[in-house]
């Protein structure tokens, strides 16, 4: 580099303009909604009809909303049950959650369920396909790999 060249460079330039430099704070941002907070809360009232819930599931994968209301399981907290769920979809293929005396280790779904001979149908995101839970035969969902939000 020669030395006419330092002085050309736009660091060493003193019309170098910072991006704050080039905001206009006199106009209202186009995509900013100071209510917005407000908005939602009031949306998640709404869908839940005034009912608590322990957290907001969703896809460990794509991030997708799974269920606004669901319970936590009393002993394995990372596990969750929920009757109304959205942006799932219960596979035809069946799970089946058998006791086994010979086996040390049991899955997840075993451990939930108690090892009982219950029919169980696997539950997929419907955005991206990961396996998020199952579906038993009392018609409840059981997530066991979901991300919680505390709300």
């Amino acid at each position: 580099m020669e030395q006419g060249d330092d002085a050309k460079s736009p660091s060493n330039s003193q019309q170098t303009v910072s991006d704050d430099d080039e905001i206009d704070y006199s106009t209202k941002p186009e995509f900013y909604d100071p209510e917005l907070d407000e908005k939602d809360e009031n949306w998640i009232h709404k869908k839940r009809h005034g009912r608590d819930s322990d957290a907001v599931l969703c896809c460990p994968a794509c991030f997708t909303t799974l269920c606004l209301e669901c319970q936590r399981h009393e002993k394995y907290l990372t596990q969750y049950r929920a009757i109304f769920v959205t942006n799932c979809k219960i596979e035809d293929r069946q799970v089946t959650s058998q006791s086994s005396s010979k086996s040390r280790k049991r899955n997840r779904r075993d451990r939930e369920f108690g090892g009982s001979d219950e029919k169980l149908k696997q539950v997929c995101c419907a955005v991206c396909s990961t396996e998020v839970g199952v579906f038993d035969e009392d018609e409840v969902y059981h997530f066991f790999n979901a991300l919680p939000s505390e709300c």
